[in-house]
């Protein structure tokens, strides 16, 4: 009896250790939690179609990632789960990935250092730059059970942008003014690495812009991405240095010449000022002078303004060496 009660107890003091205390977890402060009781997660009434990140989605595309909202365990604890329920812990951490690798083959995209892809000009280039991500909170369904590999899919939708659109990039117009509008016929065509290397920050912004529905479609949100280096062609590195090279001499001598028509406009305009203010200053005295005479004629009559103007031709007959004055027939 001895060793069947010992086999007995040795049983309840398993199942409660199995069963019971190992039953018990936490949820660290970057993780959440999903419990399924057999096999089914718990839901909410809410479907996942109610977020703001699915307004991102197409039109078309709205139905096919409909997922159900799930009850989210907070950081915290301990909690209890019984035998036929199962605990998902996910990280919502911050993440930060190189954006050539690519996760089931290593060795793809030279070791996954380098994303290749070609521009409009069909110029093959080399990418390199990482993607920061997390875990999408209120859509961890679509993580958990959406996709088999999530990261793989946002990864290859990532990717998959991105070629699109350096093939299609387009270096956005700037609103030109007076200094820096070209000359005409001086005009320089633009290179799309060029492009690209200028507007790094702009590439950056509408890839985040473009990757905004991810959080719907696989419950992974992106923060940011951060291209960093974009290469060419070592047999063409020297070809497009030449170009860089004319471009920077033509744009430096139409900044020159704008410089010394800008001057010259500069120099116009003061002259003018000084002709008009010279003309001015010979025009003042003589309006006074006209405003007396009409005074001294208003005041004292037409014979006060004939003694003035004899006054004044005596003045000039005193000044003056020879006199010639016209016989009146």
């Amino acid at each position: 009896m001895s060793v069947l009660a010992g086999i007995i107890f040795g049983f309840i003091v398993w199942f409660l250790m199995r069963y019971l205390v190992a039953g018990i977890y936490t949820v660290d402060q970057n993780e959440r939690a999903v419990k399924t009781i057999f096999g089914r997660a718990e839901r909410l009434t809410d479907a996942t179609l109610d977020d703001p990140y699915t307004e991102y989605l197409r039109p078309e595309e709205r139905e096919r990632y409909r997922y159900p909202q799930v009850v989210v365990i907070p950081p915290g604890g301990p909690y209890f789960k019984w035998p036929w329920e199962r605990i998902y812990k996910v990280s919502v951490a911050t993440q930060t990935v190189n954006m050539a690798l690519d996760l089931e083959n290593p060795m793809a995209n030279q070791g996954g250092t380098k994303l290749e892809a070609v521009t409009k000009d069909q110029l093959n280039i080399a990418l390199e730059g990482q993607i920061r991500y997390r875990v999408y909170e209120r859509n961890l369904y679509a993580y958990l059970w959406g996709v088999k590999n999530p990261i793989v899919h946002v990864m290859g939708y990532f990717i998959s942008i991105l070629r699109e659109r350096i093939a299609n990039f387009e270096a956005p117009q700037r609103a030109m003014t007076m200094d820096t509008a070209p000359m005409n016929g001086n005009v320089v065509a633009s290179v799309s690495i060029n492009d690209l290397r200028k507007n790094l920050r702009d590439l950056n912004e509408l890839m985040d812009r473009e990757c905004l529905s991810a959080a719907a479609r696989y419950g992974i949100q992106f923060d940011a991405s951060l291209i960093t280096s974009i290469d060419a062609p070592p047999e063409v590195e020297s070809a497009l240095a030449a170009v860089n090279t004319a471009h920077n001499q033509v744009s430096s001598d139409i900044s020159r010449a704008q410089a010394e028509a800008d001057q010259k406009i500069v120099q116009s305009k003061r002259a003018v000022e000084i002709e008009t203010l010279k003309a001015q200053a010979e025009v003042e005295p003589l309006m006074a002078l006209a405003r007396q005479l009409s005074d001294l004629k208003r005041i004292g009559g037409p014979e006060a303004l004939r003694a003035y103007l004899r006054n004044v031709r005596l003045k000039l007959y005193n000044q003056a060496e020879r006199v010639i004055l016209e016989e009146q027939i």
